[in-house]
């Protein structure tokens, strides 16, 4: 593993960026993320697409988490604007650690650093999705200072349904 790179380094825990070298890495987190969360079967990313994307696209930006040398866990993140705020925000798209890794502080230091750098990029908010069964991360992220927006609803619009819409013509 690389040795150099490191933008936070304590003890066990190191973080980097992820470069593209490392699309490999981030697909099998995608997928150990997925396995996790019972949805391996809607993975369609290819190691071609996250470099295509996240490395010559910069349509969103990776972290490497390692303990003690050996690659733990990652986040995977992008900028967002909010209107009402008039600023850029972050949005993670994921953030998993190895699950014989979790409670070592790795999950703790992948979020930190992200708030770091929504400070460091003057961005009003870091927001994220979780799903409603998953008790773990939810009570993590709660013990982070997150709140759920009870609020709002999350809606997507994917596959034949894009096709349809930016036809014009509208499914159901």
């Amino acid at each position: 593993m690389k040795n150099s790179g490191y933008v936070y380094k304590h003890e066990q825990i190191q973080l980097r960026f992820a470069e593209p070298q490392d699309s490999s890495l981030i697909l099998q987190f995608i997928r150990e993320l997925a396995g996790y969360e019972h949805l391996e079967d809607q993975v369609e990313a290819t190691e071609g697409r996250l470099k295509q994307y996240l490395f010559e696209g910069k349509k969103g930006e990776a972290i490497i988490g390692e303990y003690a040398g050996a690659p733990a866990g990652f986040a995977l993140f992008f900028h967002t604007f909010s209107t009402f705020l008039g600023k850029p925000g972050i949005y993670i798209e994921d953030l998993f650690v190895k699950p014989e890794l979790r409670g070592r502080g790795m999950g703790k230091t992948l979020l930190s650093f992200i708030a770091g750098l929504a400070v460091e990029r003057n961005c009003g908010r870091v927001e994220w999705a979780c799903l409603n069964w998953n008790a773990p991360a939810i009570g993590f992220y709660l013990s982070q200072g997150a709140r759920p927006l009870k609020e709002w609803t999350a809606y997507r619009i994917t596959g034949d349904a894009i096709t349809s819409l930016a036809a014009g013509s509208y499914p159901g």
